[in-house]
């Protein structure tokens, strides 16, 4: 061997990874580099820049799934390598999705679990936007049917997440979205009955609304439609976007009738990765029967080595996300769920409580299990004497790792900003103390730092900095 072949194995062995060559200046950001690294040195410059990210468990703004057992950790990576797109080659990642969607008609009551379609996608905004397709579907035909134009689709619903926007756009639906209106702040039945029409496609109903984490009144609804359809034979379809609500209700509140025990109900979404305990990447979207999923929304292929139907928006996906799902149906089990999600209620409704007790805050949504997700989302007092708003103090909890988001609502009550905690598994009664023990800290700050200064009544309301 080479004397100067032996001295670079040695320097590749020995060298210190910041001490080395590879990492003695700045790596390209925007260009393609010309040379390659050790991967030793790749791996701790990609991990080194990953500390700059937040800490994902203190993150309270998102509803996404961010502790997992060791177990998932250990699937996921032994599925790695698979495409769940490819049935043939990968016949039983096939087939546990197929149970997953058995199992969640199942869950969710349809009248024949056995007998429904559904599939998996890579989040819930996918599943949505396949129950909107199915729904258009379905009105175009009955349309066509009758001889009628079909020219000008809409949907009705009330504040959703921007999924709901991007299907109106991209697939030319009108979305009439009901804004919010004083202390309303989701949809209810009578504001639906103002807005449908014979070109409705459908309702959607968010189980579990966004900005407040509170469930919309899907049986009321129903009940509304249903007298719409005696008084004008209208039939209006009704798709349930339970992104979060779904792995929540059947477990915590199974007497809510807001799933195919509703016969309106067509179509629900929901989120594996939220609620659902499953790693980012999974969501799913089951029909009530076969029937209610158009023929023309499903395609075949056969170039990956048999004839398979596929009818969701992406294709190539991980299959890892899907097992992890089966992981967990058949790891926890009603039982399990119910255990968990439990705990996430209770953990809420104590940092509402603690919360609530604080002084300038007025709990809006606290962690209800028959009203809602495990979150919850507060104001200022109208008579709060602060100098501070939620927006500061979002900012200042950030310098301790927490996102708490601040924001305001959407039309037509933008002059009100709250924040929002969503409780996930993994956020423990020991953290949440820990969070309430730092807001007071920043009470305790901006009374002796003030972040705004109220404005004058000839300057009007408000505050500014």
């Amino acid at each position: 061997m080479p004397l100067h072949y032996r001295q670079d194995v040695r320097d590749a062995l020995l060298d210190d990874v910041y001490a080395s060559d590879d990492l003695s200046a700045s790596l390209p950001r925007y260009r393609f580099p010309a040379s390659e690294l050790g991967a030793r040195n790749a791996f701790n410059v990609v991990r080194d820049e990953l500390m700059l990210d937040g800490n994902s468990r203190q993150n309270l703004a998102t509803f996404c799934t961010t502790w997992l057992e060791d177990e998932v950790h250990q699937l996921m990576d032994a599925c790695i390598d698979k495409n769940m797109i490819d049935k043939d080659e990968y016949p039983q990642t096939a087939e546990l999705e197929a149970r997953c969607v058995h199992m969640l008609a199942d869950l969710w009551n349809s009248p024949d679990a056995n007998n429904t379609m559904g599939c998996s996608t890579t989040g819930s905004s996918e599943a949505a936007m396949l129950g909107g397709l199915a729904l258009k579907w379905q009105w175009r035909k009955r349309r066509e049917a009758e001889g009628k134009s079909t020219d000008r689709p809409n949907l009705i619903c009330g504040p959703v997440q921007i999924c709901w926007h991007k299907f109106a756009r991209y697939f030319d639906v009108e979305l009439r979205e009901i804004p919010m209106d004083g202390d309303r702040l989701i949809m209810n039945a009578e504001e639906v009955l103002k807005r449908v029409d014979e070109n409705t496609i459908g309702v959607v109903v968010t189980f579990g609304v966004t900005f407040t984490c509170q469930y919309e009144p899907v049986q009321q609804i129903q009940k509304a439609l249903d007298r719409l359809e005696e008084e004008t034979g209208l039939d209006i379809p009704i798709h349930v976007d339970a992104a979060s609500g779904g792995f929540l209700a059947p477990f915590c509140a199974p007497d809510i009738p807001w799933d195919f025990r509703l016969p309106r109900v067509k179509s629900i979404n929901a989120s594996g990765h939220k609620y659902g305990l499953s790693p980012l990447g999974v969501g799913w979207v089951v029909w009530r029967d076969a029937d209610e999923l158009p023929e023309d929304l499903v395609f075949n292929v056969n170039y990956l080595g048999g004839d398979m139907p596929t009818f969701a928006l992406n294709f190539s996906r991980p299959g890892g996300q899907i097992v992890a799902q089966y992981y967990n149906f058949i790891r926890l089990g009603v039982e399990g769920y119910r255990r968990i999600q439990t705990a996430c209620y209770n953990t809420a409704q104590y940092l509402a409580d603690a919360i609530g007790k604080l002084g300038p805050f007025e709990i809006i949504f606290g962690g209800d299990m028959t009203e809602g997700l495990p979150a919850l989302c507060w104001k200022l007092k109208d008579d709060a004497n602060v100098s501070f708003t939620l927006y500061d103090l979002a900012d200042r909890l950030r310098t301790r790792g927490w996102q708490v988001p601040a924001y305001s609502m959407p039309a037509d009550r933008t002059d009100l900003v709250i924040q929002r905690i969503l409780v996930r598994h993994g956020v423990s009664r020991d953290l949440a103390s820990l969070l309430v023990d730092d807001i007071q800290r920043c009470l305790d700050y901006f009374a002796q730092h003030p972040a705004a200064v109220p404005l004058s009544e000839e300057e009007g309301s408000g505050f500014h900095h």
